[in-house]
C-alpha cells in the first residue's frame, strides 16, 4: 500500500477520528437515582427535620404553659373550650370570628380587635389550612386555642408583614356565627 496516495490518507485519517471519538465518550454509568431524584430526596430529609423541629418547639411551649392541647395528623395543636351548642362547622358554611393571633414569645401580629371580624366560608381555601382544619372541630359559640406550625400557617416566606419566614403562629379563636 502506498501511503502517499490520498485513498490511504483518508483511511488514517479517518482510523484517527474513529479513535478520537470513542475514546472521548464517558464512561457507560451504573443506572442510579437522578439528580431530580436525589433533590427530592433531600428535600424531603429537610423538611422532616424541620417538621421534627418545630414539634419539639411547640410541646416545650405547651408544656411550659401548661395548655392541655392535642394534635392533628396534620401537625396542628389544639385547645376547645366547649361553649358552643348545634353541630360542628362543616365545609361551605359561612363562618365569622373574632380572633387574635400572636408569637410564640407573645407578640401580638393581628386581632379582630384592630382589623375586624375575619368571616370566610369553611373548607373554601381562603384561610390559613391551619385555621381551616381548627375551625372544622368547632361549633358556633366555641373558644379555642390553635397553635400552627409553619407549614400549616405562612409557610417559607411568612405574611411579607409581621410574620416572618418559617414561624409558627398562635390563633386565639371564638366562633361568633355559623350560616
Amino acid at each position: 500500500m502506498n501511503m502517499n496516495s490520498p485513498g490511504s490518507f483518508n483511511i488514517i485519517l479517518l482510523t484517527g477520528a474513529f479513535v478520537l471519538f470513542f475514546s472521548c465518550q464517558p464512561p457507560v454509568q451504573e443506572p442510579g437515582p437522578s439528580k431530580t431524584e436525589q433533590i427530592k430526596e433531600n428535600l424531603i430529609k429537610i423538611n422532616r427535620y424541620l417538621v421534627s423541629k418545630d414539634s419539639a418547639f411547640i410541646e416545650k411551649l405547651i408544656a411550659e404553659k401548661k395548655w392541655q392541647m392535642k394534635k392533628t395528623p396534620a401537625g396542628l395543636w389544639y385547645e376547645i373550650d366547649p361553649r358552643g351548642h348545634g353541630e360542628k362547622i362543616t365545609a361551605g358554611k359561612e363562618v365569622t370570628i373574632a380572633y387574635r393571633i400572636t408569637l410564640p414569645d407573645g407578640t401580638l401580629c393581628y386581632s379582630s380587635d384592630s382589623l375586624g371580624l375575619k368571616k370566610f366560608v369553611a373548607g373554601k381555601g381562603d384561610v390559613e389550612s391551619g385555621l381551616e382544619q381548627g375551625i372544622l372541630l368547632m361549633r358556633k359559640g366555641d373558644r379555642a386555642r390553635f397553635i400552627l406550625p409553619p407549614h400549616l400557617a405562612y409557610g417559607l416566606t411568612g405574611d411579607q408583614n409581621k410574620i416572618g419566614p418559617r414561624t409558627i403562629i398562635i390563633y386565639e379563636v371564638e366562633v361568633l356565627e355559623v350560616k
